[in-house]
């Protein structure tokens, strides 16, 4: 440091140093950039001298405004709303970043395997104040009222007086395009996220279809419709549902389920002729091997909720069933006196065995497709929250937070999920010791004693059901405003069926699901949701699963009417 400093003191110092000579060459170069010429060095060369762009740019910048030019300054983006928000704002992410492909994502629960995590959490935001199959805005609303109606879909008087009965004035993007597809005789497999009113989209095509083809023949044909569905619950649902609508057409729809008897079945099936059957798998199996009803008359044959039919559960009994059936491979099969049925797939998740079962009974070259954006990623309208907790403490927590929720929304409907029957009904045992009223519904229960339960949450004589994934599927949970999952889901697509129980088309409060985490494979599942919704995509895992039944698929619908008739015009010269 003494030479440096011996040294320093040696250099010449003024106006003729080389320090001032290389600020004037500088300043000189500088400016003989921003004005474009090109100043030749005092020696006859031109000197390099690097200037960063920032400061070129800001120089350029100055020297327009010194000239007057009304040059617009640099405005930076606000960064809006918190997307992530967890325990450490270190780790918190606003709306308006996005993760890319290849660039590194933290995670709050990457450490959550750890026993010391416990008590950590993390929240996603929801960053929209209506379900994605509605449009969002006053704005929207106006666009979506001048778009497609039911009566432009061709629907019959008699249905659309029952629609306004039941408060429902315009359909949604997925059921417009179902109903255009499915009232030309195509086969259709609808893929659409939870709560986007899938029910209907099939339901109307279908009764208006057997009105129109009523036959007055005996029951002893067999249906002309059946609607396949995986649980007796939903079973009971869709009749309710699909009686309110048939009841201008004078249509007859039955229900029949397990646990109450193949001599009720057989009872059921003789109060023909039945237009629309809705059964469970295997009810409808045994019934068929007992003779107790054909298919050979069947026109429309939907499988509802076809990620669980299609799951190893059902899938033989499912096999069986469609071997008993004849299904059309183009719409012109679907008419005259040797029809064959015309096949409705629909489902919020698609295991990756559709396509080769289907591919069994029809031509897949047959199916259109139409899916929703949103399908398989996480509902940006729903707010989910994610806790680490002890195993030990899982219990006490649930008990804070239904006392703190039974105090603050009293007459609001509550789920909880447990993974297991054991489980429900064990924890419902601790819950009647504390005195927090509730019911149970879980697979293991008698058929008499699980006949009505969920209608009675439904009508709001009971507000919290602890369940199994039997209360995940399809059913219809407008009053719900909370999910609880105490145990958290076994695979990604229970988490999508379990979280779709709010925020469906017609709920009041778009709700919140709260997730308790606490063994290690659930961590990694935790992960695997937190990182596609920093990244905001699809989940992992389902992203090509809806791809292997698909030859033809449906565009979007717009929400305004001229694309609408676009799209009308596309499917039909398909």
């Amino acid at each position: 440091m003494l030479t440096l400093g011996f040294q320093f003191r040696l250099q010449p110092r003024g106006p003729e140093s080389p320090a001032a000579r290389a600020g004037a060459l500088l300043r000189e170069r500088l400016a003989s950039t921003s004005v474009g010429l090109q100043a030749p060095a005092p020696g006859g060369e031109l000197p390099v001298i690097r200037i960063p762009q920032k400061t070129r740019l800001r120089a350029e910048e100055r020297l327009k405004r010194a000239a007057g030019s009304r040059a617009p300054a640099l405005r930076l983006t606000r960064p809006g709303r918190l997307l992530i928000m967890g325990k450490r704002p270190q780790l918190n992410q606003h709306a308006g970043y996005t993760f890319g492909k290849f660039e590194p994502v933290p995670l709050v629960s990457k450490g959550w395997k750890h026993r010391k995590a416990a008590g950590d959490y993390f929240i996603i935001n929801n960053m929209r104040s209506k379900p994605p199959v509605l449009p969002g805005g006053e704005e929207g609303e106006k666009l979506w009222e001048k778009g497609p109606s039911f009566g432009s879909l061709g629907l019959c008087s008699e249905l659309r007086d029952a629609l306004d009965n039941m408060g429902i004035s315009h359909p949604t993007r997925v059921q417009a395009q179902s109903i255009a597809a499915l009232l030309r005789g195509r086969n259709v497999l609808c893929a659409a996220e939870t709560g986007s009113g899938k029910t209907l989209s099939y339901l109307l095509p279908l009764l208006q279809a057997q009105a129109a083809g009523r036959r007055d023949s005996a029951g002893d044909d067999g249906p002309s419709s059946l609607v396949l569905v995986p649980s007796r619950e939903l079973a009971e649902q869709l009749q309710q549902v699909a009686r309110l609508l048939a009841a201008g057409l004078k249509l007859n729809v039955q229900t029949v389920g397990g646990g109450r008897g193949m001599g009720n079945v057989k009872l059921t099936l003789s109060r023909g002729p039945i237009d629309l059957l809705i059964s469970t798998p295997g009810v409808l199996w045994k019934a068929l091997r007992r003779d107790f009803l054909s298919l050979r008359k069947l026109s429309h044959l939907v499988l509802d909720e076809a990620d669980t039919l299609f799951d190893g559960s059902f899938v033989d009994l499912l096999e069986d069933i469609l071997q008993h059936s004849q299904i059309a491979a183009h719409p012109s099969e679907t008419r005259g006196v040797e029809r064959k049925a015309q096949l409705v797939v629909t489902g919020a998740t698609f295991p990756g065995g559709v396509g080769e079962l289907l591919s069994k009974v029809t031509d897949l070259g047959s199916i259109t497709t139409i899916k929703s954006k949103g399908l398989h990623h996480l509902m940006p309208h729903v707010k989910q929250k994610f806790m680490k907790v002890k195993r030990t403490d899982k219990a006490s927590d649930l008990l804070q937070m239904l006392k703190e929720l039974v105090a603050e929304k009293a007459g609001t409907g509550m789920l909880v999920f447990c993974n297991s029957a054991a489980t429900v009904n064990w924890l419902g045992y601790v819950l009647d010791d504390h005195g927090i009223k509730h019911s149970r519904l879980q697979g293991n229960m008698k058929a008499e004693k699980r006949s009505g339960i969920f209608c009675m949450f439904q009508q709001g004589l009971i507000d919290l059901l602890v369940c199994t994934d039997i209360a995940s599927r399809g059913l219809d949970t407008q009053r719900v405003e909370v999910v609880i999952n105490y145990d958290f889901p076994p695979t990604l697509c229970d988490y999508i069926h379990r979280a779709g129980r709010v925020g469906r088309v017609g709920s009041k409060v778009l709700g919140t699901v709260v997730s308790f985490v606490t063994h290690p494979w659930e961590v990694e599942l935790v992960q695997k949701i937190e990182t596609a919704a920093r990244q905001k995509v699809i989940l992992p895992g389902l992203e090509s699963e809806i791809n292997h039944p698909v030859k033809k698929i449906a565009p979007e619908l717009s929400k305004d009417h001229q694309n609408y008739q676009k799209t009308r015009t596309e499917l039909s010269s398909e």
